[in-house]
């Protein structure tokens, strides 16, 4: 539990000073508007890479993004809850890359947690297009979210215990 529970507090702390660098640093130049919802600047680094600024009230992909005023408590305490059940789980188990993708997921909850108490919203930041299409903005915390889903699933399929119905 102890190594979940470090790679959890990793993931936390990256996506924490990466949001704080963004919002307050990159996005808030001298004389420009302060409110936290003002995104006034793109920077482009690759043809394919640039950083934006965009705040998420709902969940991934935007959904629930009404900006009602009661999101950011009721996304929080789903969020809570999951991170309790992800605890429970990382408590019993003694596989390397389950510790590690529930290490992931539950890091990177906590982390868009943090943002929604803190401003009411996830800063979304990280901007990937190729040609015309267009990935949504995610930050650190989305992507250890999906990586640690991804891990789960790849366990479950490819190395999770045989089934008697799949011996021969």
């Amino acid at each position: 539990m102890r190594r979940g529970l470090a790679i959890a507090a990793l993931v936390i702390v990256i996506d924490q000073i990466t949001k704080i660098w963004v919002v307050e640093s990159l996005m808030r130049p001298e004389g420009v508007d302060h409110t936290p919802f003002f995104s006034p600047v793109t920077i482009e680094l690759l043809p394919f890479f640039r950083i934006v600024m965009t705040w998420n009230t709902g969940v991934s992909f935007g959904i629930f993004n009404d900006g009602g005023p009661w999101n950011a408590i009721a996304l929080s305490a789903v969020a809570l809850a999951v991170v309790v059940a992800l605890l429970f789980w990382l408590r019993q188990t003694r596989d390397w890359m389950v510790t590690l993708a529930l290490g992931l997921v539950i890091g990177g909850a906590l982390g868009n947690v943090i943002d929604r108490l803190r401003w009411g919203a996830v800063a979304d930041f990280l901007d990937f297009h190729v040609g015309g299409m267009h990935w949504p903005a995610f930050n650190v915390a989305d992507g250890a979210i999906t990586i640690g889903a991804v891990l789960l699933v790849v366990d479950a399929l490819f190395r999770g215990p045989k089934s008697p119905k799949t011996e021969p």
